[in-house]
């Protein structure tokens, strides 16, 4: 029988019979490589006539012995995972090359063996020698963690099953390389066999598996995402390499809430907890200046404080520049919109640059509110209340919709010494003691209330 080639994209999975430059399913280019060298033939399409093992069934009913976490210690990483660690769990946590993925495993693996817990760690990128400095570096070489520099994956397997530890850590499974999978190591054949392979491993044995991954310039789990659907939880290391602090986000979780962070700061004997985040990205003993507002936000269950700020400046060129850090460029579009359309506040031939201070990235909508105060604090030239904070999410109609958690939100402002609040609330149970509230259920209310309606409107008249 004549051979043949077959073909996968490495960035999509699409298997084909011949080479081409750009990948018909995904769009990619020079993603296409040799899979295997198969023998043409008549292959059976059916399980056929041969029988299988029957499956051992269950009710619904739960045992709490069933489900009995392992916290660390390490709080700011129990807090992500929901709690502690789960057995014949498999977690994903990925993050950009040198964001410090390695040093948080290796700290996490310090800490769950002190414990008590038995812990293996496999790295696939670095030697013994090297992770043992880093760990004398940490101050946590004497902590009993079973090292191993591995990339096989038959190998690995072999030993977890010799082993079987409580806590396996592969560092990282992008270098992990199966046999039986004809492709280069790194690719998404090898990656999803590696995965598969291990997180089976994990629900048979009992054994709760880590698996660090690389992101992509795009900011996805290199793979690329073909491996988030086959684990139980889903983990993302951000940080700037500008600032000093780095933020653990959950972006999947079968035993927690989604999208919980847990933030900590680099120094120089590893990553150290962060107890008040808010206090972080807050600017300590600066005077109330225009173009900044306070957000009170939500990450998870945690009330955080973030500064926004904003520079609205006239533009030297035709096309008006929308510069954004670390929020949406399309919400901010949408802002500028309902403000000109049903505030008659216009933005055309102005430059607007918008940061989240720290480096912080926000997605929730609650801080559309924030982000129109702060441009127009910036356009006005006005400062905002001081000790103010501001919430709320804004709609195409320019009304104000409540934010959830209302009440935390406002807690952690009065906890950080804020006295006032803006935000459509709409319940005076969410009111608290100390906090001076105005709740605002229009965007045009919300202008004529913080920055007077009749300025605005000279500055339109002028404009035009």
């Amino acid at each position: 029988m004549a051979a043949s080639e077959i073909y996968i994209c490495t960035a999509c999975g699409t298997e084909s019979t011949k080479w081409a430059g750009r990948c018909d399913a995904c769009g990619e280019w020079n993603t296409i490589e040799v899979k295997v060298n198969s023998v043409t033939g008549p292959t059976s399409k059916s399980l056929g006539r041969k029988r299988g093992t029957k499956i051992a069934l269950t009710n619904l009913k739960f045992s709490e012995s069933g489900l009995q976490r392992e916290q660390s210690g390490f709080e700011e990483f129990d807090r992500v995972i929901g709690g502690g660690l789960v057995p014949a769990s498999a977690t994903l946590v990925g993050g950009d090359p040198g964001i410090g993925k390695s040093t948080l495993m290796l700290q996490v693996a310090a800490k769950f063996s002190t414990t008590g817990l038995s812990v293996m760690y496999v790295s696939g990128e670095e030697a013994a020698g090297q992770i043992q400095m880093r760990a004398n570096r940490l101050g946590i070489a004497a902590a009993p963690v079973k090292l191993a520099t591995e990339t096989s994956l038959r190998d690995i397997r072999t030993t977890l099953e010799a082993e079987r530890p409580a806590l396996a850590i592969i560092d990282s499974v992008q270098t992990i390389w199966a046999d039986f999978v004809d492709s280069s190591p790194g690719s998404i054949t090898q990656v999803r066999a590696a995965a598969h392979e291990l997180t089976v491993f994990a629900k048979r044995c009992g054994t709760a598996v880590i698996l660090v991954g690389h992101v992509t310039k795009e900011g996805q789990i290199a793979g690329p995402r073909v491996i988030e659907h086959m684990v139980d939880t889903v983990l993302y290391f951000e940080g700037e390499r500008g600032h000093h602090f780095r933020i653990l986000r959950a972006v999947k979780n079968r035993f927690g809430p989604a999208d919980e962070i847990g933030v900590f700061e680099m120094t120089g004997r590893g990553l150290t907890e962060v107890a008040n985040p808010s206090a972080l990205f807050l600017s300590e003993g600066r005077e109330v200046s225009p173009g900044s507002a306070v957000l009170a936000g939500i990450e998870g269950t945690r009330p955080v404080l973030v500064e926004i700020q904003a520079l609205v400046a006239p533009s030297p060129h035709a096309q008006p520049r929308r510069a954004v850090v670390g929020w949406d460029s399309g919400r901010l579009a949408m802002v500028l919109a309902v403000l000109e359309a049903r505030c008659g506040v216009p933005f055309v031939g102005l430059d607007v640059y918008l940061n989240v201070a720290g480096g912080l990235k926000i997605h929730e909508p609650a801080a559309d509110l924030a982000v129109a105060a702060a441009l127009l604090s910036s356009r006005e030239d006005v400062s905002l209340p001081e000790k103010t904070v501001v919430f709320g999410e804004i709609s195409l109609s320019g009304a104000l919709r409540p934010a959830s958690k209302a009440q935390s939100r406002l807690k952690e402002a009065q906890k950080l010494g804020f006295s006032g609040a803006i935000a459509p609330v709409g319940k005076k149970s969410e009111t608290v003691v100390g906090i001076d509230l105005v709740d605002v259920s229009d965007l045009s209310d919300f202008v004529g209330i913080v920055f007077g309606t009749s300025g605005l409107k000279k500055r339109k008249e002028a404009h035009e």
